[in-house]
């Protein structure tokens, strides 16, 4: 065996994954504490200096890795994005960029790699992708039509809410997420309109628990897809492994002797 396996095979123990998790955690954890002015102004020193360990430990993983795996790193989602991000903190300039400095924090995101339910949770959501396009296309067509309507019927009394196009999608908007939807914006607009309930009712049945349902429904189900995948790829292994300890112990019995016996 070489150098670069034994470094990946050193690279894959558990806790060196273990140890990389909890940096990440306690990198996520000094950003935070960063943004408190009383924090700096008494332990500025130490956080900035814990947050230069943390990056250097980041490099190092990173550039253990590139030597291991070889252009086989770039083949892995995870280690680009770990690659893109250490790489932001090591461009010249990026700590006056606060957003850049900031970027850091989604390294936290590696822990969704080692955490079985989050990882099923998110490769369910990109599952569900393309099916979760088809239903936005959906409800950008119906919230068209309503703002349409609504600047029509009511922009003439009510411009603030309903005096254009972007302002009548956005009013809708804020209806159908149901915050401050009867108070705030239907109520007054039936004071003028009285039958106004006839647009916005059915617009809140179809938009808030008819389309917004498929989308959860869309995600429960790439879910559970990616819950039975991950189901069949253990039973596989097993059998796998199964098969190939039962060959040889049939290999070892024959060289015994014990099997096919010689005359």
């Amino acid at each position: 065996m070489d150098i670069r396996s034994r470094l990946e095979l050193f690279l894959d123990r558990p806790w060196i994954n273990r140890f990389i998790t909890g940096v990440i955690l306690v990198n996520a954890v000094l950003l935070g504490m960063e943004t408190s002015p009383s924090i700096m102004e008494k332990a500025g020193p130490l956080i900035e200096t814990l947050d230069a360990l943390c990056l250097a430990i980041f490099i190092v993983e990173i550039g253990l890795k590139l030597i291991a795996q070889g252009p086989r790193f770039f083949l892995f989602g995870w280690n680009i994005f770990d690659f893109v991000i250490v790489g932001i903190a090591l461009i010249p300039g990026a700590q006056g960029l606060s957003v850049l400095r900031a970027l850091r924090i989604l390294r936290v995101l590696r822990v969704i790699s080692v955490a079985p339910r989050l990882r099923r949770v998110v490769e369910g959501f990109i599952t569900a992708l393309p099916g979760m396009g088809s239903v936005f296309l959906l409800m950008a067509i119906i919230f068209y039509i309503g703002a349409v309507i609504a600047t029509g019927l009511f922009g003439k009394s009510f411009p603030d809410w309903f005096g254009d196009l972007g302002l009548s999608a956005y009013s809708l908007f804020q209806i159908m997420t149901l915050e401050s939807w009867s108070m705030g914006i239907v109520r007054p607009v039936m004071d003028v309109y009285p039958y106004a309930w006839a647009f916005f009712v059915p617009f809140i049945m179809v938009t808030t628990f008819a389309v917004v349902n498929l989308l959860v429904g869309l995600i429960v189900n790439s879910m559970q897809d990616a819950h039975h995948e991950e189901d069949d790829e253990r039973t596989d292994a097993y059998r796998d492994e199964v098969l190939a300890r039962l060959e040889s112990i049939e290999r070892r019995l024959e060289d015994a002797g014990v099997l096919n016996p010689k005359k």
